[in-house]
């Protein structure tokens, strides 16, 4: 009888040690992220020419092929491009700039899934949101819900009160692809390599190829935005992450 009641005593013990450092951990991480920190961020950087004043026009194509369809920024980088003299064309054989970006991903993701998303550069494969969110927790984040879940269904009534205290530690990421190109003076060779080889038979391949004379330079970079901040809702992060990525576009011309 000696032996159960011990036994008892311990697994409790560790249940409420359990309990008191999911607490700490929680408390630690609503202090460490009560304010919103927010970052922007670019793969390659871009340096343009400068122009005069007759040839500021700019022809925009702004697509959002993410899964969130209010995610807007063709407005605000309109409206930035404006304030800094450039025109905005619906024409673009006219125009001298054109400024083209597709925002790929906007959802909860982790510092790491972040970086990856960044270093891989225009085009190239985005981290898992999923399972970033999941991972950036961190200590007192999903791990620390986590602990406080198990030690409350074990401990019965405290249940409820621990699971309402969780902290989460939240990440929100924005990834965005940015094409410019601009006019010349003489024309630009382009190359393009096609990136499967049409098969010759057993054992044999050949690679695919293209060139053509365009009259514009590109550049391509890609911008990774971030919000992070203690249980931060979506509709809290978007704004300041709008802005971010506007300020950043806006500031390549």
């Amino acid at each position: 009888m000696a032996f159960f009641q011990a036994k008892w005593v311990n697994v409790l013990s560790g249940v409420v040690l359990a309990s008191l450092l999911a607490g700490c951990a929680a408390v630690h991480t609503s202090i460490a992220k009560k304010d919103l920190d927010v970052q922007t961020k670019m793969s390659d950087s871009i340096f343009l020419d400068p122009v005069g004043l007759d040839k500021r026009q700019i022809f925009l194509d702004i697509r959002n092929t993410s899964d969130k369809s209010n995610f807007d920024i063709l407005m605000p980088v309109k409206q930035a491009l404006q304030a800094k003299g450039y025109i905005v064309s619906n024409d673009p054989d006219a125009s001298y700039f054109w400024l083209r970006a597709n925002i790929l991903s906007v959802g909860k993701t982790s510092p790491t899934a972040a970086e990856s998303s960044l270093y891989s550069g225009y085009g190239g494969p985005l981290a898992g949101a999923a399972a970033g969110a999941a991972i950036g927790g961190g200590v007192g984040g999903w791990s620390g819900a986590g602990i406080g879940g198990l030690a409350g269904a074990v401990v019965g009534g405290g249940a409820e009160l621990i699971a309402d205290a969780a902290v989460k530690d939240v990440t929100y990421m924005v990834v965005t692809d940015i094409e410019i190109a601009e006019k010349t003076k003489e024309g630009v060779i382009v190359r393009q390599d096609s990136l499967q080889d049409a098969k010759q038979g057993i054992g044999g391949s050949r690679r695919q190829t293209s060139s053509e004379v365009s009259d514009r330079k590109k550049y391509r970079t890609r911008i990774v935005s971030t919000a992070n901040q203690a249980n931060l809702e979506y509709e809290e992060a978007a704004p300041s992450l709008t802005a971010g990525l506007v300020r950043s576009i806006a500031g390549l011309f």
